[in-house]
């Protein structure tokens, strides 16, 4: 028979064994079993890929002029909102990491036409045009994977551009954005074209709608303070340098009706968005 000491004991080592089992329930919840990150940390959480694991915000959210054909394709490496009337997209979007930029892929592809996305020209609708393919997302950003960089190919990514300012100012900017990019870690970049009242088309088999102007519109996230940058280029020859192309969001926004950056905090998107602050860009 137990005597009262051994009892005791024998209670005592219950009550430990019971205390670690709590707290090892305690400890699974916390740490093993689940996620508890906040949505702020989750900002600043890389995915293998590069990308930035942000499920409480989506930068690259558009809102578009109501009645205007959107149709959204979803590539490796950027997104079109392709407009299946004027055969062109509205706009691209897609974010760019520094290891993004340090790809080392050559520059290849064949223009084509993407089978899936209705409206799409085929690449000989750009023949003999006085227009070249002008990509929105440049082949150039996508140096990072291969398939990244043949889906730029596609004519859901492409625009008829003056050759003069696709291979001058409008290359310099894209530069531009690379250095960028580098420097600030990630960046989110949606180009597009801007429309006139009447625009003149080119085409064989469809009548593809020549814009006025290009946008390009960069949202530095991540840094303090947080940035954003327009420019806009006529689709003609332009000379100078990029500086002499830079404008507000709020100024691309009035220009083509599209809402960038919504996804911000109002009062973050307010004041980026009517900055119009170059050297802030160079100095930092």
């Amino acid at each position: 028979m137990a005597s009262k000491a051994q009892i005791k004991r024998w209670g005592q080592w219950a009550l430990w064994l019971i205390v670690v089992i709590v707290l090892s329930v305690m400890y699974a919840k916390n740490d093993g079993g689940g996620d508890n990150t906040s949505a702020d940390d989750k900002s600043q959480v890389m995915t293998p890929s590069g990308k930035h694991d942000d499920a409480s915000r989506n930068y690259e959210s558009i809102m578009m002029p109501r009645g205007l054909s959107d149709y959204v394709v979803k590539y490796k490496g950027y997104t079109s909102h392709f407009n299946k009337t004027l055969h062109i997209p509205n706009c691209v979007s897609y974010e760019i990491t520094a290891t993004e930029t340090r790809g080392k892929r050559e520059r290849k592809g064949q223009f084509e036409r993407d089978e899936n996305v209705a409206g799409c020209p085929n690449w000989w609708d750009y023949r003999d045009s006085g227009y070249e393919r002008g990509h929105m997302a440049p082949a150039g950003d996508m140096k990072w994977d291969e398939q990244a960089m043949n889906e730029t190919f596609f004519l859901t990514n492409v625009c008829p551009q003056d050759a003069s300012l696709n291979g001058g100012v409008w290359n310099d900017i894209e530069i531009k954005v690379r250095e960028w990019a580098r420097r600030d870690k990630t960046l989110i970049v949606i180009t597009g074209p801007i429309m006139g009242n009447s625009p003149k088309t080119i085409g064989q088999d469809v009548d593809i709608a020549v814009p006025e102007a290009f946008f390009k519109v960069i949202l530095s996230p991540y840094t303090s303070p947080v940035k954003a940058i327009g420019f806009i280029c006529p689709n003609r020859p332009c000379g100078g340098v990029i500086k002499s192309y830079v404008v507000s969001v709020d100024e691309v926004e009035e220009r083509t009706g599209i809402n960038f950056f919504n996804a911000l905090p109002d009062d973050v998107e307010n004041a980026v968005e009517a900055a119009c602050n170059f050297n802030q860009w160079m100095n930092q």
